[in-house]
């Protein structure tokens, strides 16, 4: 009982501190306001701030530091280790934080750090603006572009980082300052690419480009049978595609759609998801040449608006299904790596699991691993093995093929993680940051040594490291 009254008594006093908006254990908010993308998290903060202005997280974060709580950050909820939500932490809920205000004269959008990609990219194209983001439009702007952040225009226009200009962030301190290339540089070197351990960014600085409205984009299929012969082809040219054009191709169960006979439904397919950001007659003559001479058994590639293009994935990856993935990097496809996908393909456990392979390159490219803190810049694919699935029972089944599958695809791959698709909580930091851990360690340390912003990909303030 006594511990119950202590436990009672701490709750209402971070109930005064944090004021009336804090959402609480029993409150019909509550459950609602914790759940994040992939459903095999559950976990459950000691309460959720919602912040409407800088200073309301400003003020969380002084609340979680002076009582010793935990502190984890939900914008989209995305991530797949579902970094959003802790167990008794104090989450801060930046969902309120979403405005997205465009300059059409200097190019330039102003995001809060709890907008979306749909937000982001329906305000932009107003404006016949666009600037990379991902490929699934409920995704939070933050969080993908922490971790570097990819997705149809990073051929032609780099990563996310590659085009933030600043950043609004709150420190473990709870000020709030400004970074970029004039500001605060190291700080702001690290936010591009070294995740959410360096503070809680409020309003981001992107760089816009100019995008007509209309893109050509759509999946191509391709019986199983067809699938070595296309990814050969797929793997000598399309990291020389032109870079308004980006091609992903997925191993992956065939969906109900009426590009696809019905005798096709349910069954193993390849997939060639194309985008090109230019006249369509140009990108059909473009996209044709990586089908090494195959016929489709269909096809949905066509003219669409580009907000069409960015949330054409939403329902393939919708929210309320289980997720785990692992994720490898490659500089070429090779035959050998070829074979095992495509062998891989009928042991698919479920209709929603696929072998995923994203193509790079391109302006992406262009920038040294040490320029910003994303560390990949040399690697032309990214194949993300992953499985959906919906019964909880499922878990240990699911991961365990997923692992096993993995294992096989690494045998042909180079060092280095996408920190944005590392499932594990706490998953392999080196491989990660790569060549940067050291200076991000150091950075880390000054800006957070106490390891306040902990529920990520976590760069501990106390490693080694040769920095001075």
């Amino acid at each position: 009982m006594a511990d119950g009254i202590m436990e009672e008594t701490r709750l209402n006093l971070l109930a005064a501190r944090l004021g009336s908006d804090a959402v609480f254990p029993g409150n019909p908010e509550f459950d609602e306001r914790r759940q994040v993308w992939n459903a095999a998290i559950d976990r459950k903060p000691i309460a959720i701030l919602p912040a409407r202005h800088p200073e309301d997280v400003s003020s969380a974060v002084k609340t979680a530091a002076e009582r010793g709580l935990a502190l984890c950050v939900k914008g989209g909820g995305h991530n797949i280790a579902g970094s959003a939500v802790a167990n008794g932490a104090l989450m801060i809920d930046m969902s309120a934080l979403n405005s997205v205000r465009i300059n059409s004269v200097n190019r330039t959008a102003r995001v809060g750090g709890g907008a979306t990609w749909r937000q982001f990219d329906a305000a932009a194209q107003t404006q016949g603006m666009a600037t990379p983001g991902g490929v699934v439009s409920s995704t939070g702007v933050a969080g993908l572009t922490l971790g570097g952040g990819f997705g149809w225009l990073a051929r032609l226009h780099g990563l996310a980082v590659d085009n933030l200009l600043s950043a609004e962030i709150v420190l473990a301190d709870g000020s709030i300052v400004m970074c970029s290339d004039d500001e605060n540089t190291d700080l702001f070197w690290a936010i591009r690419g070294g995740g959410g351990n360096f503070g809680v960014v409020t309003e981001f600085t992107f760089q816009l480009h100019a995008l007509d409205p209309t893109v050509l984009f759509g999946p191509t299929f391709f019986a199983l049978k067809d699938a070595r012969t296309v990814l050969a082809t797929y793997a000598e040219h399309a990291p020389m595609l032109p870079r308004e054009s980006c091609v992903w191709a997925n191993l992956m169960t065939a969906p109900a759609t009426p590009a696809l006979p019905d005798n096709l439904h349910g069954a193993k397919v390849l997939t060639l998801m194309q985008f090109f950001a230019g006249p369509p007659d140009a990108g059909y003559s473009v996209v044709r040449h990586l089908y090494g001479g195959v016929e489709p058994v269909g096809s949905a590639l066509a003219p669409r608006a580009y907000t069409e293009a960015q949330s054409f994935l939403d329902q393939a990856y919708d929210f309320g299904a289980r997720n785990y993935w692992r994720t490898h990097n490659h500089r070429a496809l090779t035959p050998s790596l070829i074979d095992t996908l495509v062998d891989m393909a009928p042991e698919l456990p479920t209709a929603e699991s696929e072998l995923l392979i994203c193509l790079l390159g391109g302006a992406v490219a262009d920038v040294d691993n040490d320029t910003t803190a994303f560390p990949h810049r040399d690697v032309s694919f990214v194949s993300t093995p992953g499985v959906r699935w919906r019964d909880p029972s499922a878990d240990t089944a699911m991961t365990g093929w997923l692992k096993s599958a993995s294992r096989r695809i690494a045998d042909h791959a180079v060092p280095g993680s996408y920190v944005n698709f590392i499932a594990e909580r706490s998953g392999d930091i080196s491989s990660a940051y790569g060549g940067n851990l050291d200076r991000l360690t150091s950075i880390k340390r000054r800006y957070d040594p106490h390891n306040l912003f902990s529920s990520n990909q976590n760069i501990a303030p106390n490693a080694s490291t040769d920095e001075p």
